[in-house]
């Protein structure tokens, strides 16, 4: 595999045996070079000595020999520079788009190095490397998670940027269609985005001192005042209730007043669905916190500690749905009041990923250092991934160590890309 044989080259797995080229010259690898993961030569300015003479240049590996011309690089001028065409077998002679000839050298990995990633591309345990977890050097798994953390809120950086160019470029857009998206906390984090964009917060800053107002244009653009949208046994105490039908027409009028177009409510999800997490909830939550002011950007920049985010974070419901979850359906008085867990994950997936994504977007390095204080001063999380790891001997303390181990199995263990994971590393090495 073509994969390993990149691997054994880059951390230098050599056999013991001496290493020569195919016509018997010496070859001594002084640096494999920077490993080059874009088109053109595998292998940057690599340092290897042939018969005694230093080369510097650039180092191309393949398989077989014969894959030079299946890829086409005596045609292509950036291949002129190979010092050195690493094989796993050599079946021919190559030369460069001049004509010259290249020095080949066949590389074997070594059985042991072939046998443990077997055994991580075919276990069906996960981490595949569970048995070394326990001995992994402190240190080393330090780096590694901190290298994963940085990662992570990269990975979410470039979602919210993405969503500030389908806003016009609006940074403190993308927040609320961030801070949206983590309210479906899953389930409908889709249906929640997309309310989020079609979102026109131009208009609602116009009535965004009437909080009826602001939860109608909520409501009326999920598509949830519409009369279909309320389970049919619920439809007739929903409109002998009124409030329905007061939101629905104060949405009609601002709707024509801004020529808004809801989203498709078929997209909400309920089924499997807690009654807490049920859109109507989340979206007159969302409308307190918006009217009270607390989901702009501003106000989330000035927050520096862990409770001044609680406390912008904290909201509840509207009167009327602390006695219900659904039109027209009552329960049990109850001010719903986003729970301290939900708030916690709206800090790990919203808030402090944002402060990341600005401070790398206006290049101020305090926010993105703010973001990673932040992370270390919340408790881990505990879903299924955290315990996996934690049954494996994986020390897990905080968030910053769980928003780690989370991009690890997503990224790497998932993909089977053990080959570019440190800890995949050690298991490969381990004897």
């Amino acid at each position: 595999m073509e994969e390993l044989l990149h691997y054994t080259w880059k951390h230098r797995m050599m056999p013991l045996e001496e290493l020569t080229t195919t016509d018997g010259r010496r070859v001594e690898i002084i640096d494999p070079g920077l490993h080059n993961r874009n088109a053109g030569p595998d292998f940057f300015n690599a340092k290897v000595r042939i018969d005694g003479t230093m080369w510097v240049g650039n180092v191309e590996l393949h398989q077989k020999s014969s894959d030079w011309y299946l890829h086409n690089h005596h045609q292509d001028k950036r291949y002129d520079n190979i010092v050195l065409h690493v094989v796993g077998c050599c079946d021919t002679e190559v030369k460069d788009s001049t004509g010259r000839p290249l020095a080949q050298m066949v590389l074997q990995v070594p059985p042991t190095v072939r046998e443990h990633y077997n055994e991580l591309l075919s276990t069906d345990k996960y981490p595949p490397c569970y048995r070394i977890i326990p001995s992994l050097p402190k240190l080393m798994v330090h780096a590694w998670l901190s290298a994963l953390q940085t990662e992570r809120l990269e990975r979410k950086t470039e979602a919210i940027r993405r969503r500030a160019e389908q806003k016009g470029g609006s940074w403190e857009d993308a927040y609320f269609v961030t801070l949206a998206r983590n309210y479906g906390f899953g389930i409908n984090g889709d249906a929640f985005e997309q309310w989020a964009l079609q979102l026109p917060l131009h208009a609602v800053d116009k009535h965004r001192d009437d909080l009826f107002q602001v939860e109608a244009i909520f409501m009326g653009q999920a598509g949830l005042l519409e009369i279909d949208a309320v389970p049919e046994r619920y439809q007739q105490q929903a409109l002998n209730e009124g409030y329905f039908s007061k939101l629905r027409n104060e949405y009609l009028y601002l709707q024509h007043k801004f020529q808004m177009q809801p989203i498709n409510p078929a997209i909400w999800r309920f089924l499997r669905l807690r009654p807490q997490n049920f859109p109507h909830i989340r979206l007159s939550q969302l409308a307190n916190l918006y009217y009270e002011r607390r989901a702009g950007l501003s106000a989330l920049l000035e927050c520096e500690t862990i409770e001044q985010l609680r406390q912008l974070l904290k909201t509840n419901v509207t009167p009327y749905w602390e006695t219900h979850y659904t039109f027209g359906s009552e329960s049990i008085k109850n001010e719903k009041h986003l729970s301290p867990f939900s708030i916690n994950l709206l800090m790990i997936n919203t808030a402090i990923p944002m402060l990341f994504a600005v401070g790398r977007h206006r290049q101020k390095d305090e926010l993105c250092d703010r973001a990673f204080d932040l992370l270390e001063q919340l408790k881990a999380e505990n879903n299924y991934i955290i315990r996996m790891w934690r049954e494996c001997g994986m020390e897990v303390n905080t968030a910053a160590d769980s928003q780690a181990l989370i991009q690890l199995k997503n990224e790497y263990c998932d993909r089977k890309d053990c080959l570019r994971c440190r800890f995949g590393y050690e298991y490969l090495r381990h004897k």
